[in-house]
């Protein structure tokens, strides 16, 4: 069998590859009759041929990106082997397995339709089956026709440019503007070491990190590439971006203390998000004033009336370590509430 795995380059994330895959034809089915030196005109003996080489996805956890695939455009399965005499089957095709990282998604270029969907470790998915192989002459013989001479041609494989995408499997997704200070945020909770600078758009590409909680608990939060004003119409980062939400229980979002209006920026964000997706508003919200170690009480009530009220929001500060726990509480209690 042949695997596509492992990558070193974990400076490069990739979370769109597109290729072209063909799993293998089945192997034809002989037409032969017994022949040996005790047997002039001997009955047939023609043997079926092999099934021709799937094409699996299956789910690894220790990769995070879609980079190995860029060295793959084109994946093709081995086709089955011809049957032979003496009923001999032909060998199957190799499969190929793919081995992708959880969150993975699998579509048809053309249709556009999902195909497949990775959710688990070590989960496989026959993406892609090989051509059933042809039969011998031997199984169409029947009392009144003990000497056929036809067999079956194995079947073909299926082609096509295949569309993967990743998105990102995380409990809760860090929403906000560039520069909102959600990577210091996540590298303050978590044991992530994102980028972190004073200028727009230094997150690039999503960074996980797992929170850990009380009684050795934790859930796993993810830096997400900072929203702009008509992203989902592809400006900035775009889709690239908004697709990784969908995966994501909670949403966070994190507003500046020194925003010029906290209420316009929230809502500027959930717009963006409810034109991409307006199931994206189904999520659990939550709303965190990031930078407040330089907020007195009376400019966090008043920031508190700018909010919305039915939705939960908390005061905190990264470099103070201010409302930390208190947001962990929220977050744990927002995963983890009752199904109703």
């Amino acid at each position: 069998m042949l695997y596509i795995c492992n990558v070193s380059e974990r400076n490069n994330f990739i979370d769109y590859i597109r290729i072209f895959a063909r799993s293998g034809h089945g192997g034809a089915g002989v037409k032969h009759f017994m022949r040996n030196k005790l047997t002039a005109m001997g009955g047939p003996d023609g043997g079926d041929g092999g099934r021709g080489g799937h094409i699996i996805l299956r789910g690894n956890s220790n990769l995070w990106t879609l980079l190995h695939l860029r060295y793959f455009k084109n994946v093709l399965a081995e086709n089955g082997e011809n049957g032979s005499k003496d009923n001999c089957t032909g060998r199957d095709g190799k499969d190929i397995f793919i081995d992708v990282p959880l969150g993975t998604i699998a579509r048809d270029e053309e249709t556009g339709a999902k195909e497949a969907e990775i959710l688990e470790e070590g989960q496989e998915y026959i993406w892609m089956r090989g051509g059933r192989g042809g039969l011998g002459n031997s199984k169409f013989a029947t009392p009144t026709n003990q000497v056929p001479e036809h067999a079956q041609p194995g079947e073909a494989g299926i082609e096509g440019w295949k569309n993967i995408e990743l998105k990102v499997l995380a409990d809760v997704g860090l929403v906000g503007f560039p520069n909102a200070g959600k990577s210091t945020l996540l590298s303050v909770i978590t044991a992530a070491k994102p980028k972190i600078a004073n200028y727009a758009f230094t997150t690039l590409i999503p960074q996980l990190g797992m929170v850990e909680y009380r009684d050795q608990k934790s859930f796993c939060i993810a830096d997400l590439p900072g929203i702009i004003e008509g992203a989902a119409e592809g400006k900035g980062l775009g889709h690239r971006f908004l697709r990784h939400i969908e995966r994501n229980s909670v949403l966070l979002f994190l507003i500046p203390a020194d925003s010029n209006d906290h209420r316009k920026e929230f809502e500027i964000l959930r717009n963006e998000l409810e034109q991409y997706n307006p199931e994206m508003l189904q999520k659990d919200f939550i709303i965190a004033i990031s930078k407040s170690d330089m907020l007195d009480d009376e400019l966090k009530e008043a920031i508190s009336k700018e909010l919305p009220a039915n939705i939960p929001q908390l005061f905190i500060s990264s470099v103070t370590n201010k409302g930390l726990m208190e947001l962990k509480d929220l977050l744990w209690d927002s995963l983890n509430k009752p199904i109703v």
